[in-house]
């Protein structure tokens, strides 16, 4: 099975602007390709997985990635999927992210020997004169066609901001400038990128005579058509300290049936014969099915260690064990406690992370989803001493899936 046929047989290609070009030479190691992450958060998210799974893949047939930091169109905000217009950031808060970003990439692709690029747009964009850009580019972009994309057209009824209009001019400016500077023949990204990344080929070109190739790859959806990668509190963080390892697993040990088999496919890299295999799974079997994908993906992200670590925190939890070694924990420390020498359990949930707000703690007490060492309790006035939590300390548990071993520091 040649590299191309593997791709669309685990359903990552959405869209492309010429196939056989493609396939030709994605299958012979020759893209050198790029794919845009901008700086909007200090930590990269599920929503960046699966992009740099295919960035991996690609890079093992011998092909080439780019990765573009977006310290320039971070400035502006791409609008795509966007009801609002997001919150500017300060070049501090951008240039902390691309730092955070890097050391996250190091773990899916190799940089070494130029196998790899890491660019930052802010090298080109940040320099640009208006007016020149207006008359180098601006001739060849259609206002018309710019407002029937799928990432404007959906901004347009609550107002679209001039500077958000940009967006698409800066995002197909980089590909101009990166097919230029490195070669760079092929742009892939999220399938709500479709827009920007034919507006780069286009300019491209116009420009330069010459032609780039696009590629949108599978956005990550549940069986509903929701984004996977959120939870009641947020996102699903790549950095261990903004989502715990066990927590990034347990994420993937409670998908949806109906959505096991689909993330298998494009994001592990499981062989294809043995996920097929898994697709005959029923009952009790696609649970097994999802120990296995929560632990390669754990392993992906965080390492072997972490991914058993999880393992065995969730068996000891779930399966009945009484091994809390490796559950998730939460040290108490003496400022924690009032003068008294307690503690109250609306204050236990929040800091122990299984709620994001103490309104939350009270209504899931008071509902009855809250329960200590395997005892509901719905008092919510409950407090408990710091003799408690002596030894091996108390499990915290919140719903069926969410729990948090509490002990003294």
């Amino acid at each position: 099975m040649t590299v191309w046929e593997e791709l669309k047989a685990r359903g990552l290609i959405a869209q492309v602007t010429d196939e056989d070009e493609i396939k030709e030479m994605v299958n012979n190691g020759k893209a050198t390709f790029y794919i845009g992450f901008d700086p909007t958060a200090d930590s990269l998210h599920v929503g960046h997985f699966m992009a740099l799974c295919l960035m991996k893949r690609l890079q093992m047939a011998g092909n080439r990635p780019i990765a573009l930091l977006g310290g320039g169109t971070g400035m502006i905000g791409d609008p795509s999927g966007r009801t609002d217009m997001r919150q500017m950031m300060t070049k501090e808060t951008i240039q902390h992210n691309i730092d955070c970003f890097k050391k996250q990439m190091e773990r899916f692709i190799d940089f070494s020997d130029g196998k790899a690029m890491m660019v930052n747009n802010a090298d080109w964009l940040m320099n640009l004169n208006y007016v020149e850009l207006l008359r180098e580019v601006g001739p060849h972009f259609s206002v018309n066609r710019m407002l029937t994309a799928e990432c404007y057209k959906q901004r347009m009824e609550r107002g679209l901001s001039f500077l958000e209009f940009n967006y698409m001019i800066m995002q197909s400016y980089d590909f101009y400038m990166l097919f230029q500077k490195y070669g760079c023949n092929m742009q892939f990204g999220g399938d709500d990128q479709w827009s920007n990344m034919l507006g780069g080929t286009e300019l491209i070109r116009r420009k330069l005579g010459k032609d780039a190739y696009a590629m949108t790859i599978t956005l990550l959806l549940n069986s509903e058509g929701k984004k996977m990668g959120k939870t009641q509190s947020g996102a699903v963080w790549l950095d261990p300290n903004k989502t715990s390892p066990f927590d990034f697993y347990q994420y993937w040990r409670n998908v949806d049936d109906a959505d096991v088999i689909k993330c298998m496919k494009l994001l592990t890299f499981l062989p294809l014969e043995e996920i097929q295999e898994m697709e005959k799974w029923e009952g009790s079997q696609l649970n097994k099915g999802k120990d296995i994908l929560a632990y390669q993906l754990t392993e992906l992200v965080h390492g072997e260690e972490e991914a058993k670590k999880a393992q065995a925190g969730a068996q000891a939890l779930f399966g009945g064990s009484a091994d809390t070694a490796h559950m998730p924990c939460t040290e108490l420390e003496e400022s924690d406690f009032a003068e008294d020498g307690t503690i109250d359990l609306i204050t236990l949930l929040v800091k122990s992370g299984l709620v994001p707000t103490r309104s939350e703690g009270r209504r899931a007490i008071e509902q009855g989803g809250v329960s200590i060492d395997g005892e509901k309790n719905t008092d919510i006035r409950h407090a408990m001493k710091k003799e408690d939590f002596q030894g091996e300390g108390v499990i915290l548990k919140r719903g069926k899936k969410k729990f948090n071993r509490v002990c003294l520091k």
